[in-house]
C-alpha cells in the first residue's frame, strides 16, 4: 500500500497532542465552514479520524459520513475513535482520493479535506473528482494552512507544517479549482494557522 505522504507529499499524520493542539474543538471547526445537521459530507483522506466522529455528531442521524482513506491502519484507528465517542452515521472506504467518483454511489452535499490538500500532486484534477460526486450547488472545504513561515507556526514548540512553498492561499486554490467547476464562496478562520476555504460547484 501506498504511503500517502508519499503520493501526497508533506501531509503524514501527526500524532494526537498535535491535532488538539491545532484544533481542541473539531464540531466548532465543522460548523464555521457550514457543515451542519442533516448534511451528507465526505471527510476526504479521513486520516485517524480527528474530524470524522465529530462530523459525525454535527450531521446527526439526518445525515451521513462517509470517510475516505487509503490506508488501513489509519481507518482502523478512525474505526476506534468513531466508536469512543458513539458517533452516528459514519461509513469508512479504502480508497484513492483522485478516483473518488469511483468509490462514492450517490453525490453528497459536501466533501471536507482537512491539511492534505497543500501536498496533492494535481490540484486541478482532484477538484473534478470532487466536483463529480457533489450534488449541484455542493461544497469543497479545505483546510489548509496560511501561507507563512515555518517559524511562525509553531505547535508544542516545534515549527511545524509543510515548507513555505506548499503553503498557498485562498487565491491560489482558486487558480487550481475553478477550472474543475468550482467557485471560492467564503473564506472563515480555523486557527491558529489555518483558514477553511469553502468552495461552490457551479457544474
Amino acid at each position: 500500500m501506498i504511503d500517502p505522504s508519499l503520493r501526497f507529499p508533506a501531509t503524514s499524520m501527526p500524532d494526537r497532542d498535535w491535532w488538539s493542539a491545532l484544533w481542541p474543538d473539531p464540531e466548532a471547526v465543522l460548523r464555521s465552514t457550514g457543515i451542519s445537521i442533516g448534511d451528507k459530507v465526505i471527510d476526504l483522506c479521513s486520516g485517524d479520524g480527528w474530524f470524522t466522529a465529530p462530523m459525525g455528531h454535527v450531521v446527526g442521524l439526518e445525515g451521513d459520513v462517509q470517510a475516505v482513506e487509503l490506508l488501513p491502519q489509519m481507518i482502523e484507528a478512525a474505526r476506534r475513535e468513531v466508536r469512543a465517542a458513539s458517533a452516528p452515521s459514519i461509513r469508512f472506504i479504502q480508497g484513492d482520493a483522485m478516483k473518488l467518483a469511483t468509490l462514492v454511489e450517490s453525490p453528497v452535499d459536501c466533501v471536507f479535506m482537512a491539511n492534505t490538500f497543500h501536498g496533492v500532486p494535481d490540484h486541478t484534477a482532484l477538484g473534478r473528482a470532487v466536483c463529480d460526486v457533489l450534488r449541484p450547488g455542493g461544497r469543497f472545504v479545505i483546510l489548509n494552512w496560511w501561507p507563512c513561515s515555518r517559524e511562525e507556526t509553531q505547535v508544542l514548540g516545534k515549527a511545524r507544517g509543510p515548507r513555505e512553498s506548499m503553503r498557498y492561499s485562498p487565491d491560489q486554490l482558486s487558480a487550481w479549482l475553478e477550472p474543475a467547476g468550482f467557485a471560492l464562496v467564503e473564506v472563515v478562520e480555523v486557527g491558529p494557522f489555518h483558514y477553511g476555504a469553502v468552495f461552490e460547484c457551479r457544474t
